[in-house]
């Protein structure tokens, strides 16, 4: 496919033997996202904060902190990876903008990719307040940030409204055979050419039909 960029998008092939294009996630998207994950995290480390007894520290100011530390350290990391394990690349601010993680061959990312994304985001989301990863995103085809590149993942648009045409009718001769074949097995380029050939069947002349 020539030309790939933000807008990019990749081909699945549904149940009726059509592509779909599934659009990667555009910059914007991604940002609103983002800045929605970042309220979440940000209110779990409230949360975390206001439930600490830090008295336990006693007068060892260093070491409250140190622990304060690894609090907001354990939540930064461990929220979105927890969130994009078990909700297969998903966190709150994509399932709000219908987005979601997925690798760079279009299956679902694991707990390496998703640990991958939240150490890298610790530095390029965190550290640079967000700067880095939308340099990188912005100069970078499917705007993918650091961590996508490290992970081999990228982000696409998970909400996209399908419209089928009305599937090739059957000759009377094969309807019988129709109602109980299994076209799954086929691989999905066969289905879709076959699909179309029967779409526009009618239309050839015999040469090309044959």
């Amino acid at each position: 496919m020539a030309g790939r960029g933000i807008f990019d998008t990749e081909r699945f092939v549904t149940a009726e033997a059509v592509e779909v294009e599934l659009p990667a996630a555009s910059l914007p998207l991604r940002m609103v996202s983002g800045i929605i994950d970042l309220l979440v995290v940000a209110v779990g480390v409230l949360v975390l904060v206001l439930v600490t007894p830090f008295e336990l520290f006693g007068r060892d100011a260093a070491l409250g902190q140190a622990f304060g530390i690894v609090v907001v350290a354990v939540v930064m990391a461990g929220l979105p990876i927890t969130l994009e394990t078990l909700l297969h690349g998903r966190t709150v601010g994509k399932l709000v903008m219908g987005l979601r993680t997925v690798r760079d061959d279009t299956g679902p990312i694991g707990l390496r990719h998703a640990t991958i994304r939240a150490l890298a985001g610790t530095v390029e989301l965190w550290a640079t307040l967000g700067g880095l990863a939308l340099l990188v995103a912005a100069t970078n085809e499917r705007a993918r940030r650091i961590g996508d590149l490290l992970a081999g993942t990228y982000v696409v648009r998970d909400r996209v409204r399908l419209r089928l045409s009305e599937p090739p009718a059957p000759s009377p001769q094969l309807a019988a055979w129709a109602r109980g074949a299994d076209l799954g097995v086929l691989p999905d380029a066969l289905a879709v050419a076959a699909r179309q050939f029967l779409v526009r069947a009618p239309g050839l002349v015999p040469q090309a039909r044959e």
